[in-house]
């Protein structure tokens, strides 16, 4: 960690130099974009001196604790030591904060999707349960859940669900729940009680305006058709719901929560801009080796990242190989503890990487 301030207060003197180069003043865009970058670097330094500063009090006051004459100014300088040594704590952890990159995403809404896998309508039932998981722990932080699109089973199961949750830093929480979600228990279709393994996956996309992504209408097929109910049954007697294919990529979404054609047409362009900027991400990290193993959160979709096991009461993280004896305050939204395991996680694995 050190080397990394040390190299970022030897660019930020280099700035500082630079922005008082007649050159550089005299070109606005140049002197736009490196005055940027002083002011994200300026906040790091000052608290990298603040924490200088502070161990340097510590090691003097330590001093005073050991070799001073005088009995009780030796007293009062271990009590100033203990609470030096906490300063300088806090100071470490807020300078390890400021070193990680921002995600300029994390501040976003999300599109957060859905899947039953193997193991048919008992996955379907685990999508159910991670579907009110999510719910609740949206509820639990004030955010606003909406439908956006829903394909039920017969017993209260969902094939596929998508939701659009927005609220504040929903995408910097939410971001790590992509990948595989398996379930171990006894379903209750069986009669013979053994224990099942079951899988439903997760998507979670950051939300995105048109500026971001360039949809161009000749590129879409749309197709309208009437929307399915519980059970199958038909909620509208005309076509409301909508179904749009984007033919360069063969992405296709649809929606029918709405009973209104244009409100269906308007989420499902809202999930189809989610997917294609999540392509062009996929795309731009897959070219990035090293930003993969520093984030926790942007593997492999296919991998499984989290098992839920009724019978032992436990739901286990396998990116950090950390584990919960509490599977249902879990399923009932307790999901802080496990999302602030995984940021932890990345942290570490952010300041380990190597200076660039």
């Amino acid at each position: 960690m050190r080397q990394k301030l040390d190299k970022i207060r030897a660019r930020y003197e280099e700035l500082t130099n630079l922005l008082s180069d007649p050159s550089i003043i005299s070109n606005q865009e140049k002197y736009r974009e490196l005055s940027k970058e002083h002011s994200e670097l300026s906040i790091i330094v000052r608290n990298y001196d603040e924490l200088l500063a502070l161990e340097k009090g510590l090691v003097e006051t330590r001093d005073i604790a050991e070799t001073a004459d005088d009995a009780e100014l030796r007293q009062l300088a271990k009590q100033e030591a203990i609470e030096l040594q906490e300063k300088v704590e806090k100071k470490e952890e807020d300078v390890k904060t400021l070193l990680i990159p921002k995600d300029p995403a994390d501040s976003k809404d999300v599109i957060l999707e859905i899947r039953s896998g193997t193991g048919g309508e008992e996955a379907a039932l685990f999508a159910a349960d991670l579907y009110r998981m999510y719910t609740r722990f949206a509820d639990r932080r004030t955010w606003k859940v909406e439908m956006l699109d829903f394909n039920e089973t017969g017993i209260g199961g969902f094939k596929e669900i998508v939701l659009g949750i927005s609220g504040k830093e929903v995408y910097s929480n939410l971001k790590y729940e992509s990948g595989v979600h398996r379930v171990q228990r006894v379903p209750v279709t069986e009669s013979g009680g053994r224990i099942h393994t079951s899988a439903a996956s997760v998507v979670v996309l950051p939300e995105v305006e048109d500026v971001e992504v360039a949809i161009n209408p000749d590129d879409l097929r749309i197709d309208v058709y009437r929307a399915g109910g519980h059970g199958g049954q038909n909620v509208n007697k005309v076509e409301t719901a909508i179904r749009i294919t984007h033919n360069p990529t063969g992405i296709v979404v649809q929606c029918q929560d709405e009973r209104s054609q244009f409100k269906n047409k308007q989420k499902a362009m809202k999930i189809l801009r989610a997917r294609l900027y999540d392509v062009m991400l996929q795309e731009r990290d897959s070219q990035i080796a090293a930003k993969r193993k520093t984030m926790v959160g942007s593997g492999d979709r296919s991998d499984k990242i989290r098992t839920y096991n009724f019978p032992q009461n436990r739901v286990t993280d396998h990116r950090i190989n950390y584990t919960i004896y509490d599977l249902h305050a879990v399923l009932d939204g307790g999901l802080d503890e496990l999302l602030e395991q995984l940021k932890l996680a990345e942290r570490g694995a952010h300041l380990e990487a190597p200076p660039r």
